[in-house]
């Protein structure tokens, strides 16, 4: 995107340069304090800098300064150069600017002497699209067009003598997360020294900022590669500060230390990366005024299987340095290959050379090696027949689907990488399309990567469109193995397939994509949307996926807080004002043109491109942003405007502090979500919950009996064990607290951690807190109690409640629910803590044992006993009278113990139990001795008293 607004651009550095450092020195202390043009001309320059002056053939740029305000993601960004004619006589002067071709421009302004122009935003005409077209065909130099996802902004003007020209840019882009981080980036090349040259990067990330960082400065050779050479310290000059919401970055180099880092001018990228808090739950959803942004990228899940074909071009193009990169890229990502991945390598040129005919092959020492030595022997030679290349990847990755049982949610794709055009075989771009949409049939994904100035960008850009990849372009003289490494790490982890975000249909509308065949780890997926009914205090939300071999549902109500809530423009510190402030519409806008320009780009369909590019550009009008359907114009202001001044269209976060309130979508009150949960779950009286007090039920002779275990804290206890006949174990290990005043305990203890094992039909377990969740299966999978989910896999479900419960279910036949004991405000002897209930037990075998285990197959009877006369059995209508008399006993397995009636509040005290109670930590109630029921660790199966074992 070059945007031309005045006279031709053309300009060249003067043949003879003044001594840097001299130059540089004179700046420094002339031009540092504040001034008005009028002051520079009157000033006494000395006899020196005046010859120094005097080579100079363009005008000298005085102040370059650039100001972000990134809020969650969104980042707004304003640019201002001023640039000073000290000569005596009118001078050409070249605004030029480096944006990432994924950021709109949304404003621009200029000032020359003391007229004023202003930048409107109006659509192209219809009739100039075939001329854009025939300009586009033509490869860009490097200085004119796109750069490495890069694009060039230029204005040409003409100062007069003595007076200067200010120029004022504002783009707008939503940040990408790739490999883990969020990457802004601003470039600096003003092409030679500057008086005054400032970059302050702000960030406001409610969710929390984490891994910020500013690495070195990085040129144009290392664009987007991530990585800078020499030293991974930030540009001197650089000043960090943080908390945890929010960062504000500086660069702000004097005229001599810009002399140090390049003696003719700082050419390079200011780069500033962080990512932000996160975890496995429905993610970060943020609404304001109407409006809604969805991120969700969650962390702590296993790999998926990888089922991969490399389709590399070896045509006579590739010779040198691009194919002596591509092979360095290929022997490092195959070396990252996983165990359970497959591959294949194909290399095309007019021919098509397949490594292995008709398969895929897993990932081993012997096939690594062999693959390694195929690349090494590849040569570049002939034509690029890239029709022929993709047919033959996709035909070999559909008959390695159909032919083999692969895992059903294994990630199935292919990495296509050229240097060139077609030139053999099939040679029309649209029947390239066609062909290979219908090859891969929506099946798998194609992701497609290209080399160096003639690569049909268009095209590759198209075909990963359409078969739901990505593409990168990448320059011949830039480190391509590393870029190829860098992509392929984008990809290379998938983490979940089949998502699918939703929403209640009548609760929004015009959302953005919300189905997505992967999401890669280190990635973000982003929705975003408008509300139907404002009036609504909530929004439903439900994320469904699949991971390896388990089915997960997450879901929660977000809190919609009013206007006021989520608004930055109230809050102290920030910018006043404007309706484009609403940084979430904005997020809205600019994701809706981008998928709009999108589809337009896949249609063949005229009519349906027509009525994209309408509706594209009626929304970049509205929001006036700068699309390919719309254009800058430059008007001259009235005759007494005001120069134009840095008013920033991004609110600013000086001065905020802590004192934002949080632009997180607010989480449902516990108290609404934990009263529906609580009603759709059948939970028996058997439990052991609180200080831990359990209750075991006898169904069959309508009372329970209840008891108390006064333990340590640190103790395991041993609450179900079974491992060796159904191969299910449930432990819990218990935390201290001080026990109340006026006590008759010590302390207190409670659960803090309940772990589930099971071994049947294979391995898993769960360990389970107030906070988290962690299921390991193989695969190990980290949840929030704070977020309602679901994950099923074949064997086992786990289904999370938020603050509320956890329901686990094996093979349907037995269940177990956890309660979830949270405090807001805790006193001194209250903890976080659990409760475990037995919800089904008829998988359970007659054999299982523990604490609460050993009575879910056996009875228990109640007898009357008197001091000096034997017990007597007790009839199921004899109960009642009973309650009254203190010398009850319990017949167990032919022990006689003695216990008394009591009461006991269960399931956060919603549900009064009428037990009997056995004193002493159950003493002739349970088999043995409380201390016989402590586990080594966590995981202990041990069955039978003195035995250890473990999963």
């Amino acid at each position: 995107m070059i945007l031309w607004l005045c006279l031709c651009w053309g300009f060249s550095p003067s043949a003879g340069q003044p001594d840097s450092e001299l130059m540089a020195r004179y700046l420094e202390e002339q031009l540092l304090a504040d001034y008005s043009i009028a002051e520079q001309v009157a000033r006494r320059v000395p006899r020196q800098a005046k010859f120094l002056q005097r080579l100079e053939t363009r005008p000298r740029m005085s102040e370059f300064h650039v100001r972000s305000t990134i809020i969650s993601r969104y980042a707004f960004t304003t640019v201002s150069c001023t640039m000073v004619n000290s000569g005596s006589e009118a001078r050409e002067a070249v605004f030029e600017m480096q944006i990432p071709a994924a950021a709109f421009i949304s404003n621009f302004t200029m000032s020359i002497g003391n007229k004023t122009y202003y930048g409107e935003v109006t659509g192209k005409e219809k009739k100039n699209s075939t001329d854009d077209k025939e300009r586009h065909k033509k490869p860009p130099s490097p200085t004119e067009g796109r750069e490495n996802g890069y694009e060039t902004f230029k204005a040409s003007v003409f100062i007069p003598r003595k007076m200067q020209a200010r120029f004022i840019l504002h783009y707008e882009e939503l940040l990408q997360r790739r490999l883990g981080k969020y990457e802004y980036t601003v470039s600096v090349r003003p092409q030679q020294l500057v008086g005054r040259l400032r970059v302050e990067v702000n960030i406001l990330e409610n969710s929390g900022i984490v891994s910020l960082e500013v690495p070195p400065l990085r040129n144009s050779k290392q664009k987007g590669n991530g990585k800078a050479e020499g030293g991974v310290s930030p540009p001197p000059s650089t000043v960090i500060g943080h908390t945890k919401t929010l960062a504000k970055v500086t660069f702000n180099p004097s005229v001599v230390e810009q002399t140090r880092i390049a003696r003719n001018g700082i050419l390079g990228d200011f780069i500033v990366r962080y990512d932000v808090n996160r975890e496995l739950s429905v993610g970060d959803v943020q609404i304001l005024n109407g409006y809604f942004v969805h991120y969700f990228a969650p962390t702590d899940l296993p790999p998926l299987p990888k089922n991969v074909v490399f389709v590399l071009d070896s045509s006579a193009s590739m010779v040198g340095t691009k194919l002596k990169q591509t092979k360095e890229a290929l022997f490092t990502i195959l070396q990252d290959l996983r165990p359970e991945d497959h591959f294949n390598i194909i290399g095309f040129s007019n021919r098509i050379k397949v490594w292995q005919q008709d398969r895929l092959v897993p990932v081993t020492p012997n096939n690594i090696r062999d693959a390694k030595k195929y690349i090494h022997n590849m040569s570049p030679t002939g034509g690029t027949n890239i029709n022929e290349a993709l047919q033959t990847g996709a035909k070999l990755l559909n008959d390695y689907i159909a032919q083999n049982d692969i895992d059903a949610r294994s990630v199935s794709l292919i990495i296509f990488l050229t240097d060139g055009r077609p030139t053999v075989g099939e040679t029309q771009s649209s029947k390239i399309l066609s062909n290979t949409k219908d090859a891969i049939r929506d099946k798998f994904c194609l992701f497609t990567i290209g080399i160096g100035n003639d690569v049909d960008h268009k095209l590759l850009e198209r075909m990963a469109l359409e078969n739901c990849g990505m593409t990168r372009l990448f320059q011949e003289d830039e480190d391509a193995a590393s870029h190829l490494k860098g992509f392929y790490d984008e990809i290379g982890t998938p983490l979940l397939s089949d998502i699918r975000v939703d929403y209640p249909e009548d609760d929004v509308e015009q959302v953005t994509q919300n189905f997505f065949p992967n999401y890669f780890n280190g990635s973000e997926i982003i929705i975003a949307g408008k509300l139907i009914n404002r009036t609504s205090d909530k929004l439903h939300v439900e994320v469904t996926a699949s991971n390896s071999k388990k089915y997960i549902l997450l879901k929660t109500d977000v809190a919609i807080d009013l206007p006021s809530r989520n608004d930055i423009r109230g809050v102290p510190g920030l910018e006043d004002g404007k309706g484009d402030n609403n940084y979430i519409e904005r997020a809205w806008s600019y994701l809706t043109i981008k998928e709009l320009l999108n589809s337009r780009l896949k249609s063949d369909d005229i009519q349906e491109k027509d009525k994209l590019m309408e509706k594209a550009k009626s929304m970049a009008l509205a929001y006036n942003f700068v699309t390919p359907f719309t254009v800058l114009k430059m008007k001259e202001a009235g005759l007494h405007s005001e120069p134009p001044q840095e008013e920033f269209i991004s609110p600013s976060t000086d001065g905020i502090g802590e004192k934002v309130q949080s632009l997180q979508g607010h989480k449902a009150p516990p108290g609404i979500r934990r009263g529906q949960d609580k009603h759709r779950i059948k939970v028996s009286k058997t439990s052991a919950d609180g200080d831990p007090h359990f209750v075991i039920d006898f169904p069959s002779s309508k009372f329970s009996v209840c008891f108390n275990i006064d333990g340590e804290p640190g103790d395991i206890l041993r609450l179900v064990s079974d491992h060796k006949e159904s191969g299910v174990t449930v432990n819990g290990q218990l935390i201290g607290a001080p026990a109340p005043p006026n006590g008759r305990k010590k302390h207190r203890t409670y659960f803090s951690t309940i772990t589930i094992l099971s071994n049947k039909p294979e391995r898993s377990y769960l360990e389970i807190t107030p906070r988290r969740v962690i299921l390991d299966d193989g695969e190990r999978l980290v949840l929030s109690c704070g977020r309602s989910a679901v994950v099923r896999s074949r064997s086992l479900e786990v289904s999370i409640s938020a603050y509320s419960n956890i329901t686990v279910t094996i093979r349907d036949s037995i269940s177990f629910v956890i309660l979830i004991h949270h405090y807001k405000k805790p006193a001194p002897y209250q903890r976080n803590h659990l409760g475990f209930y037995i919800s089904n037990s008829k998988g359970l075998s007659s054999d299982s044992h523990g604490l609460l285990g050993q009575f879910l197959n056996h009875e228990v009877k109640l007898l009357q006993e008197s001091l000096n006369t034997s017990g007597q059995e007790v009839g199921q209508n004899q109960t009642e009278a009973l309650k009254a008399n203190p010398t009850n006993t319990l017949k167990v397995k032919g022990r006689l113990v003695p216990v008394v009636w009591k009461q006991r509040r269960i399931y956060n005290g919603q549900q009064e139990v009428d037990c009997w109670f056995a004193k002493n930590n159950a003493d002739k109630l349970i088999d043995g001795s409380y201390k016989d029921y402590l586990a080594s660790h966590p995981f202990d199966t041990g069955t039978s008293f003195g035995t250890i074992n473990s999963l």
